[in-house]
């Protein structure tokens, strides 16, 4: 892998690498989903255990669906191992450097059918929480997504709007992002031009990168084949005052007790329980 995607990344505010993992390691990471998928609908409904968070939801036509599991490295050894895979640390030096720490591991479905599998649009930035603790997001964060099956538009492939990441951090609609519509009008509201959007369409092992302040958002699942996507976000190590550490001088780094990312209970009210 050469460094292409670091021009297109600084431009439009997101690059495309393409082929980054192996037929098989993609079959690897799919029967880690399937893995992770098994256990969340044994739990039932949404369950937290320090920062491992599973998101399920209720859908009129197909009952239960798993929406989202966070942080399951803690608990997947194979997942545990493509969160600090060198070909990502490979991506991101040039972007942010070789001492990274990671503050977003999560898998994410789009089940065939479900109705409530879509993102409006946002930029990421909304989710640093608390604000003091992330040091100038705009240059030092990158988002990362693993594609495990092709993503197309009629599964819920991201959509995203090149450039607006140097727009700064825009006002959308308040209120979670999740399950909510994408909705053309929320573009414009923003001042944005729904023609200027792009689908990202990809193939399973393709790596997508995204800029904290991109816009962006994916829709509803009608197709009959699943769209699943792994991420992972990380940000300069000397810019953020939480999270886990994935790489010291490009070396990977192993999880050890949970540390401080998201979850403000984390010391508090570790878990494990049911979440309503």
């Amino acid at each position: 892998m050469g460094c292409d995607h670091v021009e297109h990344f600084r431009t439009h505010g997101y690059a495309v690498i393409r082929d980054v993992f192996r037929p098989d390691e993609v079959r690897e990471l799919a029967a880690a989903f399937d893995r992770v998928h098994d256990r969340a609908m044994a739990l039932g409904r949404s369950y937290r255990d320090h920062n491992v968070f599973f998101r399920l939801a209720a859908d009129p036509v197909l009952g239960s669906v798993v929406r989202m599991v966070q942080w399951p490295a803690y608990f997947d050894a194979v997942l545990a191992r493509y969160r600090v895979d060198p070909r990502l640390g490979h991506l991101l030096a040039p972007l942010i450097g070789s001492n990274l720490k990671q503050i977003i591991n999560q898998m994410h479905w789009k089940t065939p059918g479900a109705t409530n599998v879509e993102f409006g649009y946002h930029q990421d930035i909304r989710s640093r929480r608390p604000r003091d603790a992330y040091v100038d997001p705009a240059r030092f964060y990158v988002q990362t997504g693993i594609a495990v099956d092709p993503h197309r538009v009629n599964n819920g492939c991201m959509t995203v709007l090149p450039g607006s990441h140097r727009l700064g951090e825009l006002h959308f609609r308040e209120g979670p992002t999740l399950d909510r519509s994408l909705d053309d009008d929320d573009l414009r509201a923003a001042g944005l031009d729904p023609d200027d959007k792009v689908d990202l369409l990809l193939e399973p092992g393709d790596v997508a990168l995204w800029h904290v302040f991109l816009v962006h958002g994916s829709g509803p699942n009608t197709s009959s084949t699943d769209r699943r996507f792994m991420i992972n976000g990380y940000v300069e190590a000397g810019h953020c005052r939480r999270g886990e550490w994935a790489f010291r001088e490009g070396r990977p780094c192993e999880l050890g007790e949970p540390v401080l990312v998201h979850y403000e209970e984390l010391y508090t009210r570790p878990g494990p329980f049911y979440v309503d």
